[in-house]
């Protein structure tokens, strides 16, 4: 597949040919050449010709699709990788196999350290319910035991563990026979994630990174913060992103600043933002995102954890920094919260420079027509996870379970925000739902409530170049020259161009009109297999089938 007259190195020039390369450049293209890392030139297999003797490598794509690497604009890398290597429970269909994952972890994990696991969904379970304190403390064999839910807005835990957290029965989010939320949640994943050794640690994140690549993605966004990790953790992260060829991580810590001094901590750390998981509500799984009308299931509206003023306040510090602000905010209350908030600002500051400030907004679930209009006016991107839809939406999912069917039909508008041109950027949440791209894409083309889909091209672009645009990024995430070369390589079948539904104009889905084809992506369809991917000119990952 490769010929090759140079050694590996950064400044390689790589000529890919025979293949189907998506450029908007050239949409016909099945070649490229990258240099320095950058793509150089994009074009048809006779021009390719000018090139061949001018290169040091010469990769025969053999019919290969080449596409912009994925950017997942909302990832928990240590999360991720400690679900990868230890206890994951997202795939237990019974409460009772759930337990016996557990004392089988328990067992092969001998000694007295922290148990760590992640997925059980109640819902999904025949039992109904969450395993109790007693079930764990059996299964763990006495130990110290935290196991989130999978949105991880809340978790259950054993005895030891809470005998590890002095106070923890006096902090809001504390049930005895319940799933601990709020502060008492805090407290206790503290506790759990101060257990995990560097070593742990470091063989987790590489664990996610290289998921990451093997699918294709090529740019993970970092959503940390002083309620989900820690500093050590963070910077731990960078610098071992920093060390590898990919994918490259761009960093955001969830912290609330009110002057130049905090935001400058911001930056000592790393961090892009001080935005990601800053939370203004829960989530609707563990009923702590904050509605302005009760859960269907439930006798309250959820919990809020900033109000209109504390969002204004960070909002206008991030934006005289210079700095990009964000928030999670899922419920209909919460995002109304953070309108308002943001709004404040630019009635402080002036329209234009909050807008140019590109503020985001993660999850972004339960909007209504008058909050999707104030993103578009407030220049907010929509951070958003397609594939929440595909596992909760639909009549019968939890959504319709925790808001009655009308409310959740309501769930994920990408199609109006797309109308009211709100820049999206998708992402997976992980481990909440999988690093899937491919996965992501047809979940948004193919939602659950038909009027909210987008064509699989929006869709793709959402995942790739609308993550670089959501750091203030506008020459990435596309193959054209000068952008930076960061591709994947896939195995997959014909090409097509997918439209939603009926609605959409059929000139775009004609091959006269030019635009690039992208895998068929329709439910039951096999997704792209991912076979090579490149960071900045430089094999980060590759597929030896």
């Amino acid at each position: 597949m490769t010929e090759s007259t140079a050694p590996h190195g950064e400044h390689r020039t790589t000529l890919l040919r025979r293949g189907e390369v998506h450029s908007p450049a050239d949409p016909f293209a099945t070649a490229m050449v990258v240099e320095r890392g950058h793509i150089a030139w994009v074009g048809s297999e006779g021009a390719a010709d000018a090139f061949a003797d001018g290169v040091d490598e010469i990769v025969d794509l053999d019919g290969a699709l080449v596409t912009p690497a994925f950017t997942d604009a909302h990832v928990h890398t240590t999360a991720t990788g400690l679900a990868l290597t230890g206890l994951d429970l997202s795939a237990a269909p019974t409460l009772a196999d759930a337990l016996r994952l557990v004392r089988e972890h328990s067992a092969a994990h001998p000694g007295g350290q922290i148990l760590i696991g992640h997925g059980w969904d109640a819902i999904r379970w025949p039992e109904g319910r969450h395993p109790t304190r007693v079930e764990l403390d059996e299964a763990s064999g006495g130990r110290p035991l935290y196991l989130t839910r999978i949105d991880v807005h809340s978790a259950v835990v054993t005895t030891a563990l809470l005998d590890l957290v002095p106070g923890v029965t006096e902090l809001a989010g504390y049930h005895p026979e319940a799933p601990l939320t709020a502060a008492a949640h805090h407290a206790v994943r503290a506790a759990a994630h101060a257990a995990v050794t560097p070593a742990q640690r470091d063989a987790a994140q590489r664990a996610a990174l290289d998921r990451a690549a093997s699918v294709g993605i090529g740019t993970v966004h970092e959503c940390a913060g002083p309620d989900i990790s820690d500093e050590d953790d963070f910077t731990a992260l960078l610098a071992l992103a920093a060390s590898r060829p990919g994918p490259r991580v761009v960093g955001y810590w969830a912290e609330r600043i009110a002057d130049a001094k905090g935001a400058r901590r911001i930056r000592e750390l790393g961090a892009v933002g001080a935005a990601g998981d800053l939370f203004v509500d829960g989530s609707l799984g563990s009923h702590t995102a904050c509605l302005h009308e009760p859960y269907a299931d439930a006798a309250h509206t959820g919990s809020a954890h900033l109000d209109a003023a504390a969002v204004a306040v960070h909002v206008a510090a991030c934006t005289e920094a210079g700095l990009q602000a964000g928030f999670h905010a899922i419920g209909d209350a919460a995002l109304s919260t953070v309108v308002a908030g943001i709004r404040a600002a630019a009635e402080t500051l002036g329209l234009a420079r909050v807008r140019a400030a590109r503020h985001r907004i993660e999850h972004a679930e339960m909007l209504t027509p008058e909050t999707v209009a104030a993103f578009a006016e407030l220049g907010l991107t929509a951070s958003v996870q397609p594939a929440f839809d595909a596992a909760w939406g639909g009549d019968e999912g939890m959504y319709a379970r925790r808001l009655g069917v009308e409310r959740a039909r309501t769930l994920n508008p990408y199609a109006a925000l797309l109308r009211a041109g709100v820049p999206l950027a998708f992402g997976s949440d992980s481990p909440v739902t999988p690093l899937d791209p491919w996965g992501t894409v047809r979940a948004a083309a193919f939602h659950r409530t038909p009027e909210h889909r987008v064509s699989v091209r929006a869709a793709f672009t959402a995942h790739t170049r609308g993550g670089w645009r959501a750091v203030g990024r506008d020459d990435a995430g596309v193959l054209v020259p000068g952008a930076p070369a960061d591709y994947a390589l896939w195995q997959t079948g014909h090409l097509v161009v997918q439209a939603p539904d009926d609605r959409v104009a059929r000139w775009s889905t004609d091959p006269r009109s030019g635009t690039p084809g992208l895998p068929d992506l329709s439910p039951g369809s096999e997704l792209p297999v991912c076979l090579q991917t490149v960071v900045q000119g430089q094999t980060t990952w590759t597929n030896h089938l």
